[in-house]
């Protein structure tokens, strides 16, 4: 079996494995993979080292094509075509209830995008601000991008910020205005803006926001700080934060269950399948944001995503190609 695996910093190679000979057990589906896509925040940071050690196994967010099903499976046919929370590999098995069947009519390639709409679906689910309060949401990664189209398709006033200027046009193309920089003492927006969804990972980001927001304001951290980037003091931060009254807090996705339960209704999963819907009806639409590649070109892209080149904000791995 194929799989991409990171054997070095800034090193990914597709490389041979040993298929899983284990039976099925009964809730289990197996198949070949016919799209995986990358997150670029998550895996940027383990393919340059930041994310732990060597051999790393990269990848969440795919699709097969259901082949075998264990014998407890009676409403997944052979043939279906599911999403799930696999590696860039050339085969999937997974627990059906980790799977969601795609909708009739969305294309395969363009479904596990859904996977990145759900980090942010976190932050839409949780937070205390409602249509149609404004929302920033700085840092227009695919993460932030699909941000601030989830935010518009429900109402509230979205506006992006990002110092790239290929990143805000792309937003601009899905009709959304995208800012250079935070628009800290602009009005229109100081005092006004209800909620910064932070997708960057970027302390003077966080710093700016909550200086923008209003007071009693949210400023959410979904930017995973991977490294530090600035010199800023914790004063800097806590001050606006004890003084306007901010609500300053993780917007670690992982704050959701992964399924629902009777008295928590919203999950992981449900998040997910929402957002395979919102893919098929073009209320989020990922056109322009990423490359098409396949496998055995991965170390070509990962390094593209790494240094930027080009204007697409991600790739998705063609396994059937």
């Amino acid at each position: 079996m194929k799989q991409i695996v990171y054997t070095a910093a800034e090193r990914a190679e597709l490389l041979d494995r040993e298929p899983d000979q284990r039976p099925l057990a009964a809730d289990e589906v197996a198949g070949p993979t016919l799209f995986s896509l990358i997150s670029p925040g998550t895996e940027l940071a383990n393919y340059t080292g930041l994310g732990g050690q060597f051999p790393f196994h990269p990848g969440y967010a795919s699709v097969f094509r259901v082949e075998q099903t264990g014998a407890g499976i009676t409403d997944l046919p052979v043939g279906s075509l599911v999403f799930c929370m696999g590696p860039h590999a050339a085969w999937q098995r997974a627990q059906r209830r980790h799977t969601l069947p795609l909708p009739a009519g969305l294309a395969p390639e363009i479904a596990p995008f859904a996977r990145l709409m759900s980090v942010s679906m976190s932050t839409l689910t949780t937070t205390l601000a409602r249509p149609p309060a404004p929302v920033l949401v700085t840092g227009l990664g695919p993460v932030g991008h699909l941000a601030a189209q989830l935010f518009a398709a429900c109402g509230y006033r979205v506006t992006g910020c990002d110092p790239v200027e290929s990143r805000r046009r792309l937003l601009a193309a899905k009709g959304i205005e995208a800012l250079a920089e935070l628009p800290v003492d602009q009005p229109g927006y100081q005092d006004l803006v209800e909620l910064v969804v932070e997708c960057s990972g970027h302390e003077e980001a966080a710093l700016g926001a909550c200086k923008l927001v209003r007071k009693r304001g949210e400023v959410v951290l979904v930017g995973a700080p991977w490294k530090q980037r600035s010199e800023a003091a914790a004063h800097a931060l806590l001050h606006p934060v004890f003084f306007r009254f901010v609500t300053l807090r993780s917007g670690w996705e992982w704050e959701l269950a992964m399924h629902p339960t009777e008295f928590r209704p919203n999950s992981i999963y449900g998040n997910i399948a929402g957002a395979l819907d919102w893919l098929q009806q073009g209320r989020v639409r990922v056109d322009g944001i990423y490359q098409m590649a396949a496998p055995a070109q991965a170390q070509e892209v990962f390094q593209d995503l790494l240094h930027r080149r080009g204007d697409h904000l991600s790739a998705v791995f063609a396994w059937n190609a």
